[in-house]
């Protein structure tokens, strides 16, 4: 049996989930069902307000309406796959659909950092450049810069699944997790990772605390700049940059506990991973339009728009 473990090759894997106890998989599957459901109405509420509302047909919203369809695409890549196991016992993924999961996960957060290196940017340019934000924040720059997001992910994502795709796999086939992810999938490569784990930290968790530190020097400055010299608008852009660091928190304090330190299986791994996939893409756009007077005017004038065409189709 050893000898054909090791000369077969791996066709799927099984997930272990969350849990085995079948009354608390059934009450995951009512609670992640809420979060996945608010998680898309508060992100395509935030897409739908920035696209129809005239008023935030401005660069820092084109941006947050960016990372909004990043949160959605990032949530969707694990969360129904995390659904679809807890109504089950039996859980697996095949080789290929474990693969492209990794592939679109990477892709995704990788342009979710950069995309909030480019919100940084704009609100660096809005506080210390304020006479020429429009001029330097014009249209080919803020497309520019979600081109540059979209395209450092694909470039991550490709090198991370390329290195895994050197590594035979021939068994075991068991991931103790509820998706398919690069810590997990590298230790069951029936040979020696070492070489490649390192250079899998280096291409996911060093980057990301580089990013994590330059973003949080960043802002730093910013709102040194903010306390320091602006006076009018004060208490508007401390709140836009105080809800950006939340949201850069929120995102990558729990990325480098799992991707920047060696591959080894942690008590607390699961939990974290619950947190970056299913909790974080719902409490962004809640962040962001609690405690944004502007986004919460506009998704009011949304509303109203909305309820009034609602009332002349039953006239």
């Amino acid at each position: 049996m050893e000898q054909k473990n090791l000369t077969t090759t791996v066709t799927e894997f099984i997930l272990l989930g969350l849990t085995q106890s079948p009354e608390l998989q059934r009450f995951l599957f009512i609670i992640f069902s809420i979060v996945y459901v608010t998680t898309c109405l508060g992100n395509f509420t935030i897409i739908t307000t920035v696209i129809t509302d005239h008023q935030l047909h401005t660069p820092m919203y084109f941006l947050l309406a960016n990372l909004a369809f990043l949160d959605v695409s990032d949530s969707s890549v694990n969360a129904p796959k995390l659904l679809a196991s807890l109504l089950t016992q039996h859980k697996t993924i095949s080789f290929k659909e474990c693969f492209l999961q990794m592939f679109f996960f990477h892709f995704i957060a990788g342009a979710m950092s950069l995309c909030l290196v480019g919100m940084m940017v704009d609100r660096y340019v809005a506080i210390y450049k304020p006479l020429q934000y429009l001029t330097i924040m014009n249209p080919g720059v803020f497309v520019g810069i979600v081109v540059l997001a979209w395209l450092g992910g694909l470039s991550h994502s490709a090198v991370q699944i390329g290195l895994l795709l050197q590594l035979p796999f021939c068994g075991p086939n068991v991931l103790d997790n509820f998706y398919c992810d690069v810590p997990q999938v590298i230790k069951l490569a029936c040979t020696d990772t070492h070489l490649v784990e390192l250079q899998m930290v280096f291409n996911g968790g060093v980057l990301l605390v580089i990013i994590f530190i330059i973003l949080l020097i960043s802002y730093v400055i910013i709102l040194v700049k903010i306390r320091t010299h602006l006076t009018e608008g004060k208490h508007k852009a401390l709140s836009t940059c105080g809800t950006q660091i939340t949201v850069v928190c929120l995102i990558f304090i729990p990325c480098i506990f799992i991707y920047a330190r060696p591959f080894k299986k942690f008590t607390l791994d699961k939990v974290v991973s619950v947190i970056y996939t299913v909790i974080t893409p719902m409490l962004n756009p809640m962040i962001y339009t609690l405690r944004n007077a502007e986004m919460k005017k506009a998704i009011r004038r949304l509303m109203r728009r909305v309820l009034c065409s609602g009332r002349e189709i039953k006239t």
